[in-house]
């Protein structure tokens, strides 16, 4: 006589089901997180290349508030690269966004300083695009 073995019950497999089979509970903060933080990514690259072609322009001259706009827009693109690749630990996130706020905040009050009153689009895409990354 053939036994029939019963098919062993499948486990549902969920986008929350980790590949050992023990699920972890996922809230939508990560999701905030990753929409946020690819917001700021991209902000801080149109700002990065602003930024850069009026390095281009300068003809070797120093000035220091244009060389810190885009010390910190190349930073936040570079570490924000990393960090998206640490969904898993939320508090990094948070940890990069705390420290790179007070550095856009210095961002914000150069670019509002000087480019407020200019009639130039690309000065005012600046000061808009970093208020965003802050």
């Amino acid at each position: 006589m053939h036994l029939r073995q019963r098919p062993k019950a499948a486990t549902r497999q969920t986008p929350f089901t980790m590949a050992h089979g023990t699920t972890r509970a996922r809230t939508g903060l990560s999701s905030l997180l990753i929409l946020t933080n690819a917001l700021i990514w991209v902000s801080a690259v149109i700002v990065m290349g602003i930024i850069s072609y009026f390095i281009s322009l300068a003809n070797g001259t120093n000035n220091s508030r244009i060389i810190y706009m885009e010390v910190v827009s190349v930073l936040t693109v570079t570490v924000f690269l990393v960090a998206f690749f640490l969904v898993r630990y939320p508090g990094t996130f948070l940890l990069f966004n705390l420290i790179f706020s007070y550095l856009w905040l210095v961002v914000v009050v150069f670019t509002a300083e000087g480019y407020s009153n200019s009639r130039d689009s690309l000065l005012l895409t600046v000061e808009a695009f970093s208020f965003i990354a802050l």
